[in-house]
């Protein structure tokens, strides 16, 4: 049925004006704890994927790769904090040829050891050496801090083809060749760490990346969580007026429930002729993987996590590619598939796409009854979903999956022009933003209040009635019952008033334990 679908829709994308920005399966909430199992295993959460051309000053033929994990952390989350699993394994994937398959991918693994050996940091009590219950016995400001009693490192390599049978080499550090980099502990407070965001700086590595020419940069660290959203109420059966969330001028009524908390980066700047294969387009994906088998010690030795015992192949548990996807658009019974899946095999998934619940939900929950668009199959999402858009960022060889697409082509815009509604906020505006959401995701693009629209047929609203767009005929005017209200929902909740870094890595400084 999807290949059947796809076959349908074809044609080049000429008239682009209010559709590009209405895109993306809609949703309400970032991919903060979307699967039943993923609930169990925080760690390994990914929720949040990143991929755009960089818009620092000076970096603009780099592309950004920020895949996002363990979500929702309190900033005062002590003693432990929130140190990566060294028992799992976090991957970005890049396809460079639109097969729907990993061509590059960039593996992470952790290392959490404590001090002086293992034995970790003591203090002379009396007659005795007894060790500290904190992961800082002072003051912190430098890699490598003598002060930290654990030191958290990470190692990185490239692999080339598959995943788990290509070849690999290691990324090291400029100047040094190092394969082992240094993480900086979470912001524990302002008197352990009176400058963060110099602290953090630090941590920004020079890499040298096997059969890349230019070098890239690498942060992994703590930030503040970048996405925005109304995440209680829309959980709790959408609980928000439908007077609010129809009026444009009240974006920004809420304040940001996800403001005051954290989130942990594995940031990429990597050069973009590095990343593409002959098509200026790429697709991109992160996923973590345990090992298959856990063993838990009953009586565990003294150590830094030390009663886990893992082993077995790899076994993925998380997998994030397009915002918001599992949350709300995969059925409650198949979300663990879903993280378990890859690209290749989203034809399994299909019915999730061209027949979404999500719109009879939001008529249920908003009582607003025969509101969801009626032009099913749902062409117009599974061409923005699946495959990416004709003549924006479609490859030039795709098959259909689910993954972020950025066309490499097109030029980054600084921060403070950026229209947080991509593309269509800008061809409104009349600007020259071609560089947001869906062409990839920059932090600032207000996915959520795009994918509400799209969900109810902006898109359909914008093919018109002689399929301009090429999205197919079902999809039109007439089959959106909401009408105009379609292009105005949000959930008053405002992405572009996120604060966030101008340069890499672009995601703001993480909220201190104590001020």
């Amino acid at each position: 049925m999807l290949s059947t679908t796809l076959q349908r829709i074809g044609g080049p994308l000429a008239a682009i004006p209010l559709a590009l920005t209405l895109l993306a399966p809609g949703a309400q909430a970032s991919s903060h704890r979307e699967a039943p199992f993923i609930t169990t295993a925080p760690k390994v959460d990914a929720s949040d994927f990143y991929m755009f051309r960089s818009y620092e000053a000076g970096r603009s033929d780099f592309v950004t790769l920020i895949a996002n994990y363990l979500p929702l952390q309190d900033a005062y989350g002590g003693p432990n904090y929130f140190a990566l699993d060294p028992n799992a394994l976090y991957e970005t994937h890049i396809d460079n040829n639109g097969d729907a398959k990993e061509d590059l991918s960039f593996q992470f693994r952790f290392r959490n050891t404590l001090s002086n050996g293992g034995a970790g940091t003591s203090l002379k009590i009396g007659d005795r050496s007894v060790g500290i219950p904190l992961v800082q016995s002072g003051q912190v400001s430098q890699v490598g801090d003598p002060n930290l009693q654990l030191a958290e490192t990470y190692t990185v390599q490239v692999v080339r083809g598959d995943r788990r049978t290509g070849t690999r080499q290691a990324l090291t550090q400029v100047g040094t060749g190092s394969e082992t980099f240094a993480k900086p502990v979470d912001n524990i407070g302002v008197k352990t760490i009176p400058d963060y965001a110099g602290y953090a700086a630090r941590h920004v590595h020079a890499v040298a990346i096997p059969g890349c020419a230019t070098p890239g940069r690498m942060f992994v660290g703590q930030r503040q969580d970048p996405f925005a959203v109304n995440l209680g109420p829309v959980f709790d059966l959408v609980n928000a007026p439908v007077s609010v969330i129809t009026d444009p001028a009240l974006t920004g009524a809420v304040p940001n429930p996800l403001g005051a908390k954290n989130v942990t980066a594995i940031a990429l700047e990597i050069h973009r002729s590095c990343l593409t294969n002959g098509d200026d387009v790429i697709g991109g994906w992160t996923s973590a993987s345990l090992r298959q088998a856990r063993l838990i010690d009953g009586k565990p030795g003294s150590g830094h996590q030390a009663s886990e015992r893992a082993g077995g192949a790899w076994t993925q548990v998380s997998r994030l590619g397009m915002p918001l996807v599992n949350e709300v658009v995969i059925g409650l019974k198949d979300k663990d598939r879903f993280n378990a899946s890859k690209p290749s095999g989203d034809a399994q998934f299909a019915d999730y796409v061209t027949h979404p619940t999500l719109p009879a939900l939001l008529e249920i929950a908003l009582n607003l009854p025969k509101t969801a668009p009626t032009n099913l199959p749902r062409t117009d999402l599974v061409t923005t979903f699946l495959t990416g858009i004709k003549g924006v960022n479609q490859p030039k060889n795709v098959v259909a999956s689910e993954m972020l697409r950025l066309n490499t082509g097109i030029a980054p815009v600084a921060h403070a022009e950026q229209n947080r509604l991509g593309i269509v906020g800008n061809l409104l505006a009349g600007g020259n933003d071609n560089a947001g959401f869906p062409n990839g995701r920059r932090p600032k693009d207000d996915v959520v209040d795009i994918s509400l629209v799209a969900v109810m047929g902006g898109l359909c609203l914008a093919n018109g009635d002689t399929d301009k767009l090429g999205f197919g005929s079902a999809c039109r005017p007439a089959a959106v019952p909401l009408g105009a209200t379609a292009l105005k929902l949000h959930d008053a909740v405002d992405q572009g008033v996120v604060p966030l870094l101008s340069g890499f890595p672009y995601l703001n400084t993480p909220v201190p334990g104590s001020k």
